[in-house]
């Protein structure tokens, strides 16, 4: 991780949002621990700096960018590729580890935020939502040789499955996202659209054969 990636998830970033405290001081050392699970090989401490960079290049289009900043925290706080529920645990965790850090409306609104994330579809006028998903996703729309990195690490995370079962589950995956009714939600998002499509289809057609589907 580079030292600008380094700063956006050090206590100098942290501290703005849920204050300089010992309890906070606690709490960001356990997400920080919990974001460096070896296990991770995408949904690590890079990606999280990825997602809060860009959830800073889009805050004017928040309401709360407060609120989305720590979501962004906590979106894969929890991340383990054999359970399905990991936004809600994640979610829960966030309530757990801000409690009385954070003002309750703004708990509440990153516990909502954080569950958003498990589908990438905010309602129409959700400006916390659009940031939140077009940061988290604009990987997706990377150059191809950073996608394929990208693609593969997702591909490590998921090692305990077999081929066709992991085949299955990322074609799901890849159908939902193009079955959006939009990949990019902010204005400075949206051009990134075109190449994150290009991506998801060259990716589902090489699964689809590798597969036996078309």
């Amino acid at each position: 991780m580079t030292a600008a990636a380094g700063a956006l998830v050090g206590f100098g970033a942290w501290a703005p949002l849920a204050g300089d405290t010992p309890t906070s001081r606690t709490e960001w050392a356990a997400v920080v621990a919990a974001w460096s699970q070896p296990h991770r090989h995408y949904h690590d401490l890079a990606h999280l700096a990825a997602v809060l960079g860009l959830v800073g290049e889009l805050a004017d289009a928040a309401d709360d960018p407060a609120a989305v900043r720590l979501a962004a925290w906590y979106h894969d706080v929890v991340y383990d590729p054999r359970r399905s529920d990991n936004e809600q645990v994640s979610a829960e965790r966030a309530r757990a580890g801000l409690r009385g850090l954070v003002p309750e409306e703004r708990l509440a609104e990153v516990e909502r935020l954080v569950l958003l994330t498990a589908g990438h579809d905010p309602d129409p006028g959700d400006r916390n939502g659009a940031v939140l998903c077009d940061a988290d996703l604009a990987v997706l729309a990377a150059p191809p040789e950073s996608y394929a990195t990208y693609a593969s690490a997702v591909r490590l995370e998921y090692g305990h499955l077999g081929d066709d079962e992991f085949t299955r589950g990322r074609i799901a995956v890849l159908e939902h996202l193009l079955a959006l009714p939009a990949l990019y939600r902010t204005e400075a998002a949206r051009p990134w659209t075109e190449p994150a499509r290009a991506n998801l289809t060259a990716e589902l057609i090489l699964l689809r054969r590798r597969g036996g589907t078309s």
